[in-house]
């Protein structure tokens, strides 16, 4: 099965990641990773932690010689900022050590500070910040790099748009072009395929900085090649859409998801809804007229592009702050401000491709199997072969 796990603290040494269940001889570059957690720190409304970074994966086991070797890999992504927080959270206690924290007793609202802190008995949600911090997805746009590869060799892309930010929102279709033209821009501003739509958008996010707020939207990540038959019906836990929507929220700020046009859907007949089925004899395939249902019907990919949509709420640490109340006097205050951002909707893409290509490598294994590439491949063939006669 393949699983991952991240530990790490936003100001602590470095992030790190594990990955376990990835098939030997997959090739593996590190300028790709890399590429990966450079458009994770790029875009407009970012805040001054992205000048100090300058984030670079170090994969210190297996990998060796550019490729997979079956066991589990390791990745490290070291924090620069560390250098200016080792007296404030050092792994062991030291002499002095107390007058040289940096406490947070002001819990800001929409945070997980006043919860964590309650359920880890903390009077200081200094420890909650850290690892509720979204600086920990840095670790999981490593290992999301790491299952592209997989799926890269199988001709399965996932990229990621903006459609939303705020009030502005692009209303038209995008085509696939679109997106891969995007992905490999080396200015990004806020990761709209639209230029004039973009320009509505920073205004926004300028209103933002004038105002000392923050600002959400929507991102869309669109896996295009996946086959059909990933996930299955059968039980609660396997339908795949279900799996992807739990990844996508789980991501921090994500407070809703969206699979396919299912707002859309909601408000309408369902004559309108479903993607007619039909069949191409020259190329003995089935097709559909539409793709409303993004790519899933029943948990199961039909083979057309997974669309899946987050909703992300502006993040909640604000430059003027909410009201709030003192953890220590329990005293009305306002909550507590550390340097952050402005809007992440463009970051949140790129997350969210990271979590869509754990979830179908997962799905894709869990079918094909393997402990090499190349067996994987036998199986993938062999199931081509398969759809091919049915």
């Amino acid at each position: 099965m393949l699983r991952f796990e991240t530990a790490g603290e936003s100001h602590g040494e470095c992030l790190v990641a594990t990955l376990t269940g990835l098939p030997a001889g997959i090739p593996i570059s590190l300028e790709a990773v890399n590429r990966e957690l450079w458009r994770r720190q790029q875009g407009y409304g970012r805040g001054g932690r992205m000048k100090i970074e300058t984030d670079r994966a170090e994969i210190v086991a297996g990998v060796r010689h550019s490729h997979t070797i079956g066991s589990p890999v390791a990745i490290l992504v070291r924090n620069q900022d560390w250098q200016n927080w080792t007296a404030a959270l050092p792994v062991e206690d030291i002499d002095g050590a107390e007058d040289r924290r940096k406490p947070v007793t002001r819990p800001r609202p929409g945070h997980a500070d006043l919860a964590g802190a309650i359920k880890y008995n903390f009077h200081d949600a200094r420890y909650i910040l850290e690892r509720a911090s979204a600086r920990e997805t840095t670790a999981r746009v490593a290992v999301g790099a790491m299952t592209k590869a997989l799926l890269g060799e199988f001709g399965i892309r996932v990229l990621s748009h903006v459609v939303a930010v705020g009030a502005v929102r692009l209303d038209r279709a995008v085509a696939w072009e679109e997106i891969v033209s995007l992905s490999q821009r080396t200015d990004v501003l806020l990761g709209c395929v639209d230029a004039n739509v973009e320009v509505r958008m920073k205004e926004i996010v300028d209103e933002a900085y004038r105002t000392g707020d923050t600002v959400g939207g929507v991102f869309e990540v669109v896996a295009r090649g996946v086959p059909t038959g990933l996930g299955s019906h059968v039980t609660w836990d396997s339908r795949l859409d279900g799996r992807l929507a739990q990844a996508i929220v789980s991501i921090q700020a994500v407070k809703g998801v969206e699979v396919g046009f299912a707002a859309e859907g909601a408000a309408s007949f369902g004559s309108k809804v479903q993607d007619t089925i039909h069949y191409d004899r020259e190329a003995r395939r089935f097709t559909r007229g539409a793709n409303r249902a993004g790519g899933l019907e029943g948990g199961i990919t039909n083979g057309q592009d997974v669309l899946v949509r987050g909703l992300l709420k502006p993040i909640s640490t604000l430059r003027r702050p909410l009201e709030s109340v003192d953890l220590e006097t329990r005293e009305p205050a306002l909550a507590a401000y550390e340097r952050s951002d402005v809007c992440v909707v463009p970051a949140a893409g790129v997350i969210g491709e990271a979590m869509v290509a754990i979830v179908l490598a997962q799905a894709f294994l869990e079918k094909f199997g393997g402990d090499s590439l190349a067996e994987t491949r036998r199986n993938y063939e062999g199931y081509l072969e398969q759809v091919k006669s049915f």
